[in-house]
């Protein structure tokens, strides 16, 4: 049993300005480093949309997948919250569900 780890990042910040490239090719050496390999979903943003308040916001986002034997959940907080600072978010989502390689 492995884990799939999938990280949503906006494309911009608050104000709709563009991270760059190098923002997100950063989270890319950091995770690939650490873990030996990801899956980068880029080419199309996917788009995030939910309530807030009395209307409903949006977000371009792109995704990021890595596999891992085990969840360090600890570490995965301490990184999401390393990255909610980078990108100026409330919330960055993380989420991690378990796969059985075929």
């Amino acid at each position: 049993m492995s884990w799939l780890v999938e990280i949503l990042l906006p494309l911009t910040d608050n104000e709709g300005r563009d991270f760059g490239r190098e923002a997100f090719a950063g989270v890319r050496e950091e995770l690939v480093a650490r873990f030996g390999g990801l899956t980068a979903f880029t080419r199309s943003p996917a788009e995030g949309v939910w309530e807030e308040g009395e209307g409903r916001e949006r977000d371009d986002i792109v995704v990021l997948e890595v596999m891992v034997d085990a969840l360090d959940r600890s570490w995965w907080a301490a990184y999401r919250g390393e990255l909610e600072r980078r990108f100026a978010q409330d919330e960055i989502v993380v989420r991690a569900g378990e796969v059985t390689r075929l």
